[in-house]
């Protein structure tokens, strides 16, 4: 095996928002800009996820938005990176487009943390369109816990399936 590292992040990304992106890439691109995007709808930027030693790293993708327009927030374990990029399609009056699959508007992303992270534990950096978080010792932290189920009850009972007669 060459990574018996257990993914701390496996299944945590917003579900909801994953089905409503991969919905949007599905329709032709003039029903994509019509549609308006809410938080539910907002397309979401290209990420990757990855351990670094003890610290997990997030990257992501958001080339052309600038990095006043993004706002990061840690709130009860969930790490939210949202904003918004704008259209330059504005400026282009007289272009027809063949195809369009840069997304324009809206965004937002949403990442479970584990358990215990802090503010104090994430830094953020972008440069040239890519945002990088580091949370550290994230990695390193254990995801659960395995609890005893004592049994109290007061003496094993069997049922018997017992077939009907008519």
């Amino acid at each position: 095996m060459p990574n018996s590292r257990r993914n701390p992040f496996e299944g945590v990304t917003d579900f909801v928002t994953e089905l409503s992106r991969l919905r949007a890439v599905g329709l032709p691109p003039t029903e994509v800009e019509i549609v308006e995007r809410t938080h539910a709808s907002a397309w979401l930027p290209t990420t990757d996820i990855l351990a670094r030693g003890d610290d997990v790293v997030i990257r992501i993708e958001l080339a052309g938005v600038d990095p006043s327009d993004i706002d990061l927030a840690l709130h009860h374990g969930v790490l939210t990176v949202s904003g918004s990029r704008t259209s330059t399609a504005d400026d282009e009056t007289d272009a027809v487009f063949y195809v369009r699959e840069r997304f324009h508007g809206e965004f937002r992303r949403l990442i479970r943390l584990p358990e215990g992270t802090v503010a104090d534990d994430v830094t953020a950096v972008f440069a040239d369109g890519l945002v990088e978080i580091t949370v550290t010792g994230a990695a390193a932290r254990d995801q659960s816990t395995r609890i005893t189920l004592d049994d109290r009850s007061p003496e094993r009972t069997a049922r018997r399936v017992v077939p009907r007669q008519d």
